[in-house]
């Protein structure tokens, strides 16, 4: 039997009007300190945003969404935040926030692969 890993994952939500709590949900941030993981996985659907609310920004909110991208790689690519440990990095992307890209609250598992437990959660939770 292969071993179960703890992981911690929050989904990734547009929120265009912050006021009205209306959310779109476009990806998954998945984290397990055990196997020093720390990935994300997003999808932005213009169709399905421009049918939820009025015209934003499509570069801007693209360029926030790589920006998770790039603070889950870590390094000199992530920038300041990138460079801090994979949990500090965890954690700095999934705090509350009133931004137009927002986290659901963390959410707790057991897998024993989170690159497949990533996949199944976007699968599920996004698309």
């Amino acid at each position: 039997m292969q071993e179960k890993h703890l992981f911690e994952y929050a989904v990734l939500r547009v929120v265009p009007c912050v006021e009205r709590e209306e959310f779109l949900n476009v990806g998954v941030v998945l984290y397990c300190s055990s196997q020093g993981f720390l990935q994300t996985l997003f999808h932005l659907d213009h169709t399905r945003l421009q049918a939820f609310t009025t015209p934003v920004d499509l570069d801007e909110l693209q360029a926030r969404l790589d920006a998770f991208a790039r603070i889950c790689a870590g390094g000199k690519v992530g920038g300041t935040i990138g460079r801090l440990p994979i949990a500090s990095r965890f954690r700095w992307l999934t705090a509350t926030r009133s931004t137009i890209v927002q986290t659901s609250p963390v959410h707790p598992g057991l897998c024993t692969d989170p690159r497949e437990t990533l996949d199944r959660l976007y699968h599920q939770l996004v698309l």
